[in-house]
């Protein structure tokens, strides 16, 4: 295969999986602001909103990751 192809494909599965990467950090942040209300703090549901501000900023975040690497490419 020529590099030019290769490079391609390592792209587009990179790209390809940072939808993934986006929706599993916002659960992430989801679900452990819902632990933390229910089992811990009992504080429903102010941790709940800030895990998922926080979830919601980490995949903005790597959101911008991938586009300061497509731009480093």
């Amino acid at each position: 295969m020529k590099r030019e192809t290769r490079r391609y494909f390592r792209e587009l599965a990179y790209f390809s999986s940072l939808g993934f990467a986006v929706a599993l950090s916002i659960v992430i942040g989801l679900a452990i602001g819902v632990y933390l209300d229910r089992k811990v703090f009992h504080t429903t549901p102010w941790l709940t909103l800030i895990g998922l501000i926080v979830g919601i900023i980490a995949g903005y975040r790597n959101i911008g990751l991938a586009i300061k690497k497509s731009r480093k490419l």
